[in-house]
Order: C-alpha cells, then sequence, then structure tokens
C-alpha cells in the first residue's frame, strides 16, 4: 500500500512541476478563453439559435436526473470534453483552440442570459463550480496546444498531459460535477 502511496504521490508531484512549465501556454488559453466570454457577453445573438438548441438538448437529457445521476453525466461530460480537448492537440492544436472559443462564448453567453433574465447575483450561482471547472479546462486545452505546437518532444509531452490529466484535471472535474450537481439538484 504505501509503494502505492508513494508511486502516486511522486506522480503527483511530476504533474505539479510540469504544470508549471504550462505557464504560457495557460496564459494563451486563458486570455483566449476570456475574450470569447466577454464577445458571448457582449454579442450573444451571433450563435443564439444553436447556444439555446444545445441548452435544452442539455436539460432535456439531464431532465428527471437525481443528484447522483446528474453528477454522473455532468463528470462524465467535462472529463471527456476536456480530454479530446487535450488528446486531440496533436491535429496542429485546432480543437483545443476551438474548445476554448466555444466554451468561453457559451459561457459569455449564459452570463448574459442569466443577467437579463435574473440580474446580476445570479452569477454566484455560476461562481462555485466555475472555481473548479474553468482551471481544468485551461490546464487541459494548454496540454492539448502544447501537445499541437511541440512536435519535437511529442512523446514527452504524451506522458506528461496524461499525468496532469489524470492526476489534476480529473480531480478538479469531480469536485466542480460536486458541486454543480449539488446546485442543480438545489435549484430543480
Amino acid at each position: 500500500m504505501k509503494k502505492r502511496y508513494n508511486f502516486i504521490y511522486q506522480n503527483f508531484l511530476t504533474a505539479l512541476k510540469d504544470l508549471r512549465k504550462l505557464r504560457n501556454y495557460f496564459i494563451f488559453s486563458l486570455v483566449l478563453f476570456f475574450l470569447f466570454s466577454i464577445i458571448g457577453i457582449v454579442f450573444p445573438h451571433i450563435l443564439e439559435d444553436k447556444i439555446l438548441e444545445l441548452i435544452k438538448s442539455l436539460i432535456n437529457k439531464t431532465d428527471g436526473l437525481n443528484v447522483i445521476e446528474l453528477f454522473i453525466f455532468i463528470t462524465s461530460n467535462n472529463i471527456q470534453v476536456s480530454f479530446f480537448g487535450m488528446i486531440l492537440g496533436i491535429i496542429f492544436a485546432i480543437i483545443p483552440t476551438l474548445t476554448l472559443i466555444i466554451n468561453g462564448y457559451v459561457l459569455g453567453f449564459v452570463i448574459n442570459r442569466s443577467i437579463v433574465s435574473e440580474g446580476i447575483f445570479i452569477i454566484w450561482r455560476l461562481f462555485p463550480h466555475g472555481i473548479f471547472e474553468i482551471p481544468a479546462i485551461l490546464i487541459s486545452t494548454s496540454l492539448g496546444i502544447k501537445i499541437g505546437t511541440d512536435f519535437k518532444n511529442i512523446k514527452k509531452n504524451l506522458k506528461s498531459a496524461l499525468r496532469i490529466f489524470i492526476l489534476i484535471v480529473v480531480p478538479l472535474l469531480v469536485i466542480a460535477g460536486i458541486i454543480e450537481s449539488i446546485l442543480v439538484g438545489l435549484i430543480n
């Protein structure tokens, strides 16, 4: 048991060390995400029909789910999106960049619509799980962008990305899923 604990602990320390090396990729991801969030807030009508269709689809898929089922749905969906946003970065970083743009815009759209319908204080409902979910998404897309732009170190970058994903991104998404499913459960 102690041997397994040391293995996980050592890999976690390595993941943290590798995470620090992502600084420039993370800053790029952060700026792009928030730029498109602002665009979504200011110009929500650009993709309004598509986003409303997506939201309606999500509501239909989650209608009637209890808190545990909601947690599983939210968490597995977020892990899947983050994983593919990372691993498909191998295609010249296109997918993680699109993931940032789309998620940023959708967040801005949701913030705009929430404020218009319920006032500025509605943002507190988005904030708690976003503390964990947004950094997880930014880390996974940063990893994808690094994979897709640093081909000479592809094997090393993939190994590092998987370590960071499993030991840092997934736990952040699990925490976000717990918070989001409880908040949605309380609202419904």
